[in-house]
């Protein structure tokens, strides 16, 4: 059994997986070294573990997983990954990012991928069906272009992400608002219709935490996928397995 930790940008979340199956997924401010233990003895066949971290977190934490697990892996730029990632500069690509694109692999092995994360940013990053991870796109998220338009001009106020269907705003704030939601959903959609042209039988993936914010809105198909960085972490931790 496999221990999953996905520690992001505005987020932590953990999974347990059995034979590839997740069992449990929770999400939590701080994953926190106490938790090892009452999964362990929840699970008493959970020994291996890989952990992703886009921030800092404790070696108080590192050093518990390190003795508690038969086989800890920590992502970074020269994990071995079961595709190639054709990237230039790994060090500085996102493990969310890559952890993804291996779930979106692992979903669909023999076909091109676009991968959205809707995330604190919005990342497009595609993979072919020779399984070549070639690179991506990155944008800001819904609401770092709220706080951009509050914090770089005088007047305008901070608006949160409400369900707003029409074209423009007869107010302030709603003109945010659908100038932020609105532009989100043009940018996706043409970005979706954009990598259509260059990749045959492209399928589209969407995660992150405003994944559900696309439903509905896209005119281009798509799969909602909010597990894909758990999924990819697991796919990561048995390909080492295996070597």
């Amino acid at each position: 059994m496999n221990l999953t930790i996905d520690i992001g940008n505005t987020r932590t979340k953990f999974s347990v997986f059995n034979r590839g199956e997740v069992l449990i997924t929770v999400p939590v401010d701080e994953f926190k070294a106490e938790y090892i233990y009452v999964l362990k003895n929840e699970h008493p066949d959970l020994n291996r573990v890989i952990l992703s971290a886009t921030k800092d977190y404790s070696q108080e934490l590192k050093k518990a997983l390190q003795q508690n697990f038969d086989q800890f892996i920590e992502l970074d730029s020269g994990t071995p990954l079961p595709i190639e990632n054709c990237y230039k500069t790994k060090d500085t690509l996102g493990k969310d990012r890559i952890a993804a694109v291996v779930g979106a692999f692992d979903i669909y092995p023999d076909t091109n991928i676009l991968v959205i994360d809707a995330g604190t940013a919005i990342t497009y990053d595609i993979i072919t069906d020779k399984h070549k991870y070639l690179g991506g796109n990155i944008s800001p998220g819904i609401d770092m272009r709220f706080k951009a338009l509050n914090q770089f001009t005088d007047k305008l106020p901070l608006v949160n992400q409400q369900e707003y269907n029409k074209l423009y705003g007869t107010t302030t704030e709603n003109a945010i608002r659908a100038g932020v939601q609105n532009g989100v959903v043009f940018e996706v959609d043409k970005a979706i219709d954009t990598f259509k042209e260059f990749y045959k039988n492209l399928k589209v993936i969407i995660t992150g935490g405003n994944a559900e914010f696309f439903d509905k809105k896209l005119k281009n198909s798509f799969f909602v996928h909010f597990n894909l960085i758990a999924l990819g972490l697991n796919r990561i931790l048995e390909y080492n397995g295996e070597k």
